[in-house]
């Protein structure tokens, strides 16, 4: 496999897609190639779209023959940083705060559910996932016993810009969540926003137009 020195951050559209190709790779994990159309088609993208997005990062696979696996998958691994464990702490312990806190598959992608946060007393003290809920108020104390640099959201829109300001002010740099609002965060905070009742909007959208037809 050919590489080229870096050519910069590539765009966030080509960074949304590398989770997806990581994720294709581990079903040829078995074989020393795969061709950028066996790729392509398990990651659900063209394989033109599959090579340039390769290309920002330096990859090139050989003509004739395809990308070495192991080598691509340790380069997306280092790209995306799963060799490197992240804290992170979850920030609502309701019914979607509770099933993220139980899902197992974070810790292979490199992220460890490290502390667990909630305002209502009622939850505070219980445990889940062998985590005891900590208070709300805590969120400064957590953070720093746990060194978490990641924190979910899974709280009410309402809430969720105080529980924001406050992960960002104990040091959290990334921020999921799944409130329906915008937040406000520094430059140096990255966000990224989970709104399932708009994604389901838009699959509405999409089925009324091919009804329509």
């Amino acid at each position: 496999m050919r590489t080229t020195p870096d050519r910069g951050e590539p765009p966030d559209a080509t960074v949304a897609r590398l989770p997806g190709y990581l994720h294709a790779l581990e079903s040829v994990r078995g074989s020393r190639v795969v061709t950028s159309e066996e790729l392509a088609a398990a990651a659900g993208v063209s394989p033109a779209q599959l090579r340039k997005d390769l290309s920002f990062l330096g990859s090139y696979g050989r003509r004739g023959v395809g990308y070495d696996v192991a080598h691509l998958e340790r380069q997306l691994g280092e790209v995306l940083g799963v060799q490197t464990r992240r804290a992170v702490v979850i920030v609502g312990i309701g019914y979607l705060g509770h099933a993220l806190a139980s899902y197992g598959g974070f810790a292979e992608r490199g992220f460890e559910v490290a502390a667990l946060v909630d305002a209502d007393p009622q939850v505070v003290g219980t445990t889940v996932a062998g985590l005891v809920v900590e208070p709300a108020d805590a969120i400064g104390r957590v953070v720093g016993r746990t060194s978490a640099s990641v924190g979910v959201i899974a709280v009410p829109a309402p809430h969720a810009q105080p529980v924001c300001d406050a992960l960002v002010g104990a040091g959290v740099t990334a921020l999921l969540t799944f409130a329906p609002r915008a937040l406000h965060v520094p430059e140096h905070v990255t966000v990224r926003q989970v709104d399932v009742a708009s994604e389901l909007q838009i699959l509405a959208f999409h089925d009324a137009r091919r009804r329509a037809r």
